[in-house]
């Protein structure tokens, strides 16, 4: 019984967050994701583009530029981004930190998507226990939202492009973030990412060495199949049916596949902790599932957690404090 209300809550706030989404027109925009690609008209063609993007070691890399740009003030840290994009508000990256006093542990975090505020209660937990939290916001949202928009549409869309720049924006940006924390002395760095935060952050773990633990709330590892089957994502599906395939959606954003980025989550000296659900539609368990099997396959052996609730309800007592918990022990030994 508690079970089945705990469904219809989430179905509730499910509907909630539909409210300003809608079915948008599908676009390839592969000049975004690809600089350079020119005018793309065919699927095959962009999927060309995806497929050596994926086989490319330096796609998520570093740029060779020298960091420069990073101003604080008391608790804000603002930095231009990696990538210039049509936004100018999305082009200076927002971060807010919540010190510690000590320069042992920094822990960066990446929130869901449409994420309306930063999580303080999270932040003076940890930092109360050693760990300074650094809450970034990642593209088009809070401080970096586009302006008449009622959700970071840009950053999850229809524009197979967009999404896949929207995504390399946040794992750029997150990295260089990573590397002024080092400058600044931190001896030990940690992300943690939510939801569509917990891709950002699973990718920055893959492709950033300095980083020595990830924990990933609500996960898996094809965004093509989250967006696909999930419950928040049916506008974006009902743009791409008309058009494209899942089998051909997956290959268009398999540089974001983190099935595709096992073998770097599995490097040695990274810990991977991941939170699951077995009520959630947002991300199915089975994608879930998928993934933990190529992570252990690829020999990174995770500490999982898994709680009956839902996506949304992942939120409430007493699932989100176990959850908390699980996650404090993990980052803090």
């Amino acid at each position: 019984m508690y079970h089945k209300w705990l469904d219809r809550w989430d179905e509730r706030r499910a509907r909630r967050g539909e409210e300003g989404k809608h079915a948008t027109a599908f676009a390839f925009d592969a000049e975004l994701a690809f600089p350079g690609a020119g005018n793309v008209r065919c699927i095959e063609k962009y999927c060309a583009l995806a497929d050596k993007a994926l086989a490319d070691q330096s796609f998520f890399e570093r740029p060779a530029a020298v960091d420069h740009g990073f101003h604080r003030q008391d608790e804000w840290l603002k930095f231009p981004s990696e990538i210039t994009t049509d936004v100018e508000e999305n082009n200076t990256v927002w971060a807010k930190i919540t010190d510690s006093g000590s320069l042992s542990h920094a822990l960066v975090v990446f929130h869901h998507w449409n994420a309306r505020a930063r999580n303080g209660q999270l932040a003076r937990f940890l930092s109360r226990r050693g760990i300074t939290v650094v809450e970034i916001a990642m593209p088009y949202h809070f401080e970096r939202s586009r302006p008449g928009s009622t959700h970071a549409d840009y950053m999850l869309s229809a524009s197979l492009g967009r999404t896949i720049q929207s995504i390399r924006q946040a794992v750029l940006d997150g990295r260089k973030l990573i590397r002024w924390l080092g400058t600044e002395g931190y001896k030990q760095i940690s992300v943690l990412g939510m939801s569509l935060g917990s891709w950002v952050a699973g990718l920055i773990a893959a492709h950033e060495s300095t980083v020595s633990k990830a924990s990933l709330f609500l996960t898996a590892g094809s965004l093509a199949d989250m967006v696909w089957t999930g419950r928040a994502t049916r506008s974006i599906r009902d743009s791409f049916e008309r058009t494209i395939d899942l089998t051909e959606l997956r290959r268009a954003w398999g540089p974001l596949d983190m099935e595709n980025h096992a073998n770097r989550l599995a490097r040695p000296g990274l810990d991977l902790h991941v939170v699951l659900v077995k009520r959630d539609k947002v991300v199915l368990p089975e994608l879930s599932a998928s993934f933990m099997h190529k992570l252990t396959g690829a020999g990174a052996r995770p500490t999982v957690l898994t709680l009956n609730c839902g996506h949304y309800s992942l939120a409430m007592p007493p699932y989100i404090l176990q959850a908390g918990l699980s996650m404090k022990r993990f980052v803090s030994r």
